[in-house]
Parts: C-alpha cells; structure tokens; sequence
C-alpha cells in the first residue's frame, strides 16, 4: 500500500484499534446511478459500520432505486437543501469513527475501506483519508485523479490547501473533528467539499492519502461544469472566508490572497466567455478589461482583442466548438 501523508508531530500510540467507517451517500435526482453507489459501499472486504443516504428531496424513483437494499442501509430524507446540508444530515445520523464520502454516482473499488482502515490504524493522527481514484467519461477510464502534475503534498499542507484542492473529494473525515468543526458549511452551493478541508486543515488537521486508485469517480453530463463562472465564484468565497480563520498565519493569508487574485483572472476570462455566448450588453468592455490585463498570458490577451473587435463572431465560434468539461475530484480538470 503506497502512501502519502506528513510525518508525525509526535509519538503515535501504540495498539491503536481499527476504527468503523460510516459511508455516508446524498442523493438527488439520481436514481439512475445511486444503486450501483449502495451496492460498492455494501460489498466491501472491510464492512462499511454503517451506509447512510440522505435523500436530499428527489422526485425521481429514487424508492425503487433503493428498495434491493433498504434493509441493509439507513436512509433519511430531507427537503432539497443541497449537497453540503445532504452531507451534515447523513453526518447526524451516523456514528461511525470515520464519516466516508460517497457521491450517489460513484462508485468505490473493493478494497477501499480496507485500505483506509490500515491507514487510520497505522496513523492515527490523521484526521482526514483519501485515496486515488480513477475518473470516467462515458464510461471510460480518461485519467486518475492524482497525476505527476497534480499530486498530493506531504509538506505544509495548510499552505497548499489555500492554492488547489488536493484532497481527492472521496473522502473520510474523523466524524468527532468534522462535528466539532462546524460540519459542511451550508451558506456554499459550489466548491463546499474544499471549504470544508481548508478549515479543518487550519484547525490543525492532518490529511494522508493511499496513491492507489480505489475508487471510480463519474463525470456525467450533467456534472461537466457548463457553470464555470458559478464554480470559481464559489472557490474565491472559500478563501475569502479563509482569510477570517482565527488560526490563519501570516505567510498563509499571503498565499490566499495570490489564489484569490488568480482565481479572479480566471473569472473575468469565464464571464467574458459568457457574454461571448449570449451576446450580453458589456461584451466588448469585458474583452477590453481582459485584453489589458499585462498579467494574463499573452494568448488569452490576444483573443480577448479578437473579442473586443468582433464578439459576434468570436460568440459563434465558442458556441460552435465549445468544449465542455468538469472541474473538480481535487482540483483536477477533465474535458469531455
């Protein structure tokens, strides 16, 4: 088993039992693909303490769906709230050691908790696990989500979670610190999982990895990032807030600040691409913002001129070749 995580700040304890893994599954409107995510959390070599899904107000069959498995699961229900308040649901209803993530349209490998299981024994300091994982499109494998350009830190890991997302979104979370820590923040509809690990990183968290692909993660259709301009939104919030974090270090504000600014490149050139496609009032001045920016790289200048000169045009053109793709599972970025 290949692993990657900071060393220990001090003496481990020794004889430490194998804690209980809750899976925790949030459902909405996928009833499709929920069954196939139950039956990996059910069939692991490692039993699962506990599957808790949270219904989070669908109104497909989601009653069919589950009904193979509903003597074997803890299911709850709720009016749609969104993923974040989904998870803290299914988290009050659990009592596992470890709460693990499970989206309702992925799936785990075998040996999954297993595996986290032995690193949480061996390591009992770490309060957030994670794995690699193979992304699908179409149901084909297209990369894994930890590559020799994205990989997972083992030094100053608080630094680091305020540039990328590195913990792969399949997570398990000791289930008495993510409670202590306030659960998942509620107020945010994109980019929650990395508010999450950027707050209980700089409460203190320790984050370790087994760099083996365990998991198969689902890029659907519906889940390709058509709403780019939303998604960094919802990422420059979550430094924003870090920025508040009462343990937040000096050196680490910095490092906030720069991803906000970068961030903030990204979101003028997504709402420039935005404006291109619907030819909304403002296009031009939104090329022109772009196109003077010295800190953006040369080509994207280049075209934001060729925007600002003809945005009818350049708006057909996006529309006709656009390529869609999935922003997310650490960071990473698939297109489809």
């Amino acid at each position: 088993m290949t692993v990657a995580a900071p060393p220990p700040a001090g003496p481990l304890k020794v004889g430490v039992s194998a804690p209980t893994f809750s899976v925790l599954i949030t459902a909405y409107q996928v009833a499709d693909y929920v069954g196939d995510a139950v039956a990996s959390a059910l069939s692991q070599t490692k039993p699962a303490h506990e599957v808790v899904v949270c219904d989070d107000g669908s109104t497909d069959d989601i009653e069919g769906a589950l009904a193979p498995f509903r003597d074997e699961i803890v299911l709850v229900r709720q009016e749609n709230r969104g993923v974040a308040s989904a998870r803290n649901t299914a988290a009050a209803a659990a009592s596992g050691d470890f709460l693990a993530i499970l989206d309702a349209d992925d799936t785990y490998l075998p040996d999954r908790l297993a595996a986290l299981g032995r690193l949480a024994t061996e390591r009992p300091d770490l309060e957030v696990l994670t794995t690699d994982a193979y992304l699908e499109v179409n149901g084909q494998v297209v990369r894994r989500a930890y590559t020799p350009s994205w990989t997972f830190p083992v030094d100053d890991q608080r630094s680091e979670i305020l540039r990328r997302n590195f913990v792969f979104g399949l997570a398990a979370v000791r289930r008495e610190v993510l409670l202590r820590g306030g659960g998942w923040d509620e107020s945010f509809r994109f980019a929650e999982d990395w508010e999450c690990w950027v707050r209980l990183l700089l409460n203190g968290s320790p984050v370790g990895c087994v760099v083996e692909p365990l998991a198969r993660y689902r890029v659907r259709e519906d889940s390709l990032s058509t709403n780019l301009v939303a998604m960094l939104e919802g990422e420059i919030k979550v430094l924003e807030k870090a920025l508040t974090h009462p343990h937040i270090r000096p050196e680490e504000d910095l490092v906030a600040r720069e991803t906000i600014a970068r961030l903030g490149k990204e979101l003028a050139v997504g709402r420039l691409r935005d404006a291109l496609r619907t030819r909304a009032v403002g296009v031009r001045r939104c090329a022109a913002g772009v196109a003077t920016d010295r800190a953006a790289p040369l080509e994207t200048r280049l075209k934001a001129v060729a925007a600002a000169v003809a945005p009818g045009t350049v708006g057909f053109l996006l529309n006709r070749r656009d390529r869609r793709e999935w922003r997310g599972a650490g960071g990473t970025t698939v297109r489809a």
